[in-house]
């Protein structure tokens, strides 16, 4: 099958969950091509139509699939068909308007399949068509490695404990203020904190192996693919009750659900990193197989909703 992805490219390169979820497909025999938009609101975005009709002129595509919704609506008046839509928490979560916006577009120009990241999106996007695919995990590249060894690839001191914030804290949806109120109760003996910020995709892996515990309290996610990546690396684990996780995490001992009171956060902080300095490694890698979230199982989820929308 031939699929054009069509996503946002303003930094001259395709986003990373975008990118991984290609790989999956291409190992499945599938050839994507990528029509990156260049541009930014709705001006920008409006400037790619002309070039967006040209490569579906030049080459017939069995579908089109948009990630993410501003990508979608250019997909939408363009003309792409069949045309199938990825959406991800920010869409859906974010914006009563966009929310909106994509209930219309998907009903005015009949998006054939609408995939989101956990039944929590299902639910608040209230659609037909919509199918819960998580982003899958490359249980190759997302795998246990020697903690010191990937802390002395970072220069991070060995001995210290150590906590991944896996976001940018910048980023407001991420939450990090509440991170830094819990540490504040801690005392003195603080871990280090480190924030996954301007790390390159392939050094994610090494990040998450080199801490004791990672972290993740945003205010609302899809699936967060930070977290299944960390249980596959075998890692403790604290995270807000966003999207799928609380099923994701379930029953794994060392893995915590934390709410947003600073109090509750400081304890489950605490419950990790004593589990991490008794035990080392969770059981999260089992769970990830268990629940069919590695790349492959969902890059053949994905082509069979290519086929169904193809009509091949």
């Amino acid at each position: 099958m031939k699929i054009l992805f069509v996503s946002s490219g303003n930094t001259g390169a395709v986003k990373p969950v975008v990118y991984n979820q290609a790989i999956s497909l291409k190992r499945q025999d599938v050839s994507i091509d990528y029509f990156l938009v260049k541009g930014k609101g709705i001006s920008g975005y409006l400037k790619n139509i002309k070039p967006l009709r040209r490569a579906m002129r030049k080459t017939n595509y069995d579908v089109v699939h948009a990630h993410y919704s501003f990508s979608a609506f250019l997909a939408s008046v363009s003309g792409a068909q069949p045309l199938l839509v990825s959406l991800m928490g920010s869409d859906v979560k974010a914006s009563f308007m966009m929310k909106s916006a994509i209930k219309i577009f998907g009903w005015l120009f009949n998006w054939k399949r609408i995939i989101v990241k956990s039944d929590d999106m299902r639910k608040t996007l209230k659609m037909k068509n919509v199918e819960v695919v998580p982003n899958g995990v490359n249980l190759d590249v997302f795998r246990p490695q020697n903690k010191h060894e990937c802390r002395k690839n970072l220069n991070w001191a060995s001995e210290d404990k150590h906590i991944l914030f896996a976001a940018n804290p910048n980023i407001e949806a991420k939450n990090y203020q509440l991170l830094d109120s819990a540490l504040r109760l801690m005392g003195s003996d603080l871990p280090h904190v480190h924030c996954l910020i301007g790390v390159k995709p392939e050094e994610v892996p090494c990040w998450i192996n080199a801490a004791d515990i990672v972290v993740l309290t945003s205010l609302w996610e899809g699936s967060p693919n930070v977290i299944k990546e960390s249980m596959a690396c075998n890692k403790p684990i604290v995270v807000t009750n966003v999207g799928d996780v609380a099923r994701i995490i379930e029953n794994i001992e060392g893995c915590y659900l934390t709410t947003f009171d600073p109090l509750d956060l400081k304890s489950k902080l605490l419950l990790a990193l004593a589990f991490s300095e008794k035990y080392g490694e969770t059981k999260g890698r089992n769970r990830i197989a268990e629940l069919g979230l590695d790349s492959v199982s969902i890059a053949k989820r994905i082509i069979s909703l290519y086929k169904e929308v193809s009509g091949k």
